[in-house]
C-alpha cells in the first residue's frame, strides 16, 4: 500500500511530495537530514544519556501547546540531537584547539572609539584637538561624528574583529590601547579610531560549541554539494 500525505482536502502521493520538495527548493533541507542520519547511524548512547536528553528536551517544551508532537516524537528528536552532538565531538573535538588558534584572530573582540566624517579638514582638526588634549574623544564624537557613534560618545563594542571592515581591522590590530590613529580613508568616509580595549577570545564552553558547529556545517555543506540527487519513478 502506497503512503499518501493528507493536508486538509489535499492528498499527495509520495512521488508528489518529492516533486513538491524539489519545486519549492526544499530538497536540500531533506538531503541535509538524510546526511545527518547516515552520519550518526553508528553513534551509540547509554540509556542514562538518552534519558537525560529526553528529560531536558521535555522541559524545553513544557508549557508549549505544540500540536501533533507526541512524547515519543520528542524523545526521538532528543536522542537524535544527542547523537549529533556526540558525532561532532568525536569527529572534530580532538582537533578543536588548533582550529581555535586558526580562528582566534577573527574571534577576538575589541572596544574602540570612532569618529566618522566626510570632511578631511574636519577630520584633521579633530585629530589635532585630541592629540593636544583640547577636547575629549567623547566630546568631539558628540559634536562631529556623522555615524551612529555620535549617540554613544564614539564608543563601539565589544564587537568581533571579523565583523569589521578589513581596513579597520588592520588599524585596530596594530594599535595599542588609547592610541589615536591618524585620519584614515575607509570607503567614502574618513575615520579617526582609538583602541580602548582588546578582549582576546577564549576557548570556553560557548566558543567550543560554536566552533564545533562551524566545523560541522562546513562538512555538511560539502557532503550535500557532493551528492547528485534525482527523483526516479519507483518500480511496481
Amino acid at each position: 500500500m502506497n503512503s499518501v500525505l493528507q493536508f486538509g482536502d489535499s492528498i499527495l502521493t509520495a512521488s508528489e511530495v518529492l516533486q513538491s520538495l524539489a519545486k519549492y527548493q526544499l530538497m536540500p533541507l531533506l538531503l541535509r537530514e538524510v546526511v545527518i542520519d547516515q552520519a550518526i547511524a553508528q553513534i551509540e548512547c547509554t540509556p542514562q544519556e538518552e534519558q537525560l536528553a529526553c528529560e531536558q528536551l521535555a522541559q524545553q517544551y513544557q508549557g508549549r501547546q505544540e500540536q501533533g508532537i507526541s512524547s515519543e516524537q520528542l524523545n526521538t528528536v532528543a536522542i537524535r540531537q544527542l547523537k549529533l552532538e556526540k558525532f561532532k565531538e568525536a569527529t572534530w573535538g580532538l582537533d578543536l584547539d588548533s582550529y581555535f588558534y586558526q580562528r582566534k584572530a577573527q574571534l577576538d573582540r575589541v572596544i574602540y572609539s570612532l569618529i566618522t566624517t566626510s570632511d578631511i579638514g574636519i577630520a584633521q582638526e579633530i585629530y589635532f584637538r585630541i592629540q593636544e588634549g583640547e577636547q575629549s574623544f567623547a566630546q568631539l564624537a558628540r559634536e562631529y561624528a556623522e555615524g551612529p557613534e555620535a549617540q554613544t560618545d564614539g564608543l563601539v563594542g565589544p564587537v568581533e574583529l571579523q565583523s569589521l571592515h578589513q581596513s579597520l581591522v588592520k588599524i585596530l590590530s596594530v594599535s595599542q590601547p588609547q592610541q589615536v590613529f591618524p585620519p584614515t580613508q575607509i570607503g567614502d568616509r574618513i575615520v579617526i579610531v582609538r583602541l580602548e580595549r582588546l578582549l582576546p577570545a577564549q576557548l570556553d564552553r560557548p566558543t567550543r560549541q560554536r566552533l564545533l558547529n562551524e566545523r560541522f556545517q562546513g562538512w555538511l555543506q560539502t557532503q550535500i554539494a557532493a551528492q547528485n540527487w534525482q527523483i526516479q519513478p519507483s518500480e511496481g
